[in-house]
């Protein structure tokens, strides 16, 4: 996709977005399998739950544009998981749990990031049908963060400690 215009770049970060959440609807599974702490692996599977839906709203988006929503492969988002990937392969038990929520925040931090620029984005172009939908997600991607942290301090930092 060529950009010329403020529109085109909206729309190949869409497509960007998309391919954020395709990856994690992948890694997720994997991070569960990894985690020890039960609390984790809940999180872990009710954020998938999401994933799915953030997936499903973005495919939507693209659809209405008529855009392809596998051309791009987003490569910050695959090296977060990649990282992830790595330290859980390095740790085990408590420490293994504490590095994965690590490794999972900064996933949401970038997932905050990029949809927080989408919905700016969405309210310049007057696209408010899309923006409702990225600020839900934005939502969304805040509370699993907040969650993550509530768990860290409370279960899995002192385990790992």
């Amino acid at each position: 996709m060529d950009i010329s215009d403020f529109r085109d770049l909206y729309l190949k970060e869409l497509q960007e977005a998309r391919s954020v959440e395709n990856q994690l609807v992948e890694a997720l599974p994997r991070m569960k399998e990894t985690a020890r702490d039960p609390d984790l692996k809940q999180a872990i599977d009710d954020h998938l739950g999401e994933t799915r839906a953030q997936l499903e709203r973005i495919e939507t988006i693209l659809d209405r544009y008529g855009a392809d929503p596998s051309e791009h492969e987003d490569q910050s988002m695959k090296r977060l998981i990649d990282e992830g990937e790595k330290w859980a392969g390095m740790l085990d038990g408590a420490l293994r749990d504490a590095a994965l929520i690590a490794s999972a925040q900064r996933i949401e931090h970038y997932e905050i990031a990029v949809y927080g620029t989408l919905a700016c984005w969405a309210k310049q172009l007057g696209e408010d049908e899309d923006l409702e939908a990225l600020l839900a997600t934005l939502d969304e991607e805040k509370g699993a963060d907040e969650g993550l942290t509530e768990l860290a301090k409370r279960e899995v930092n002192p385990s790992a400690q």
